[in-house]
């Protein structure tokens, strides 16, 4: 697949560089490059960075930061399966436990989502960091409602990470998660406040708390863009100049 000239393979992690320098130079350079164009479009462009991670795949296979690139560019195709089987060999190779949460959602995406609750009660889960512990605790949430357990969902997520005040990295999303839980088990007041109490942490913008929050206040969204154009159809009729909007003037386009 071509790189884009801007592409130097310079811009990858210091530590996945260090992972690298095993390789031959050229060789290396080439995998670099590849790494880089995944980290680029996995957000935008899930399908490319697929395709630049098994290219990647095929130049280093045994490359820990490697198999870790390809794992996540399949789970943002929904390939769990290929996914899961990618962040084992990341984990083998590397012995770190910084993956458990992203497996266990694989596990979901599967549709085991008892075994991602097993996942959760591991001893893995007190080796993760609160970032880590945090995502685990969203997991299991997750895994609990794929199981139609509502209530279990939302005592799963309620923890002194969704109480604290302070806004850290993972604090919109798990008040999202939490609102989200909420409104499916019907408590619509309290689901209110908790979006709009992740809308106040989301700086960034990572989630659509936002108009999940004007939903519930019944806040309608008018495109500005479909509006205009109503506006220019609407003056056509009125000059007889719209020949081919519908004869009741409507201007349906079914």
């Amino acid at each position: 697949m071509p790189i884009p000239e801007d592409v130097t393979g310079d811009e990858i992690d210091k530590d996945v560089r260090q992972e690298l320098q095993s390789l031959p130079k050229t060789l290396a350079e080439d995998v670099a490059k590849n790494l880089v164009m995944v980290a680029r479009l996995i957000d935008e462009d899930p399908e490319g960075a697929y395709g630049y991670s098994r290219v990647a795949l095929r130049l280093a296979s045994r490359v820990a930061a490697v198999r870790e690139a390809a794992g996540f560019a399949a789970y943002a195709n929904q390939k769990y399966g290929e996914a899961l089987a990618e962040f084992r060999a990341a984990r083998r190779m590397t012995g770190t436990v910084e993956l458990w949460p992203v497996m266990a959602d694989c596990e979901r995406g599967l549709g085991r989502p008892e075994k991602a609750l097993d996942m959760a009660g591991a001893p893995e889960v007190q080796k993760l960091d609160k970032a880590g512990q945090v995502e685990m605790r969203l997991v299991a949430a997750g895994a609990r409602r794929d199981m139609g357990q509502l209530d279990a969902a939302i005592v799963t997520l309620q923890s002194p990470e969704l109480a604290s005040s302070s806004v850290q990295p993972w604090t919109a999303r798990l008040r999202y998660a939490y609102a989200d839980a909420l409104l499916a088990a019907g408590r619509e007041r309290e689901a209110r406040e908790w979006f709009a109490k992740a809308v106040e942490a989301d700086r960034d913008g990572s989630t659509d708390a936002s108009d999940r929050l004007a939903e519930l206040d019944g806040v309608e969204f008018v495109d500005a863009l479909d509006e205009t154009r109503d506006d220019e159809g609407e003056a056509a009729v009125e000059d007889g100049s719209d020949s081919g909007r519908d004869s009741d003037g409507d201007g349906d386009r079914d």
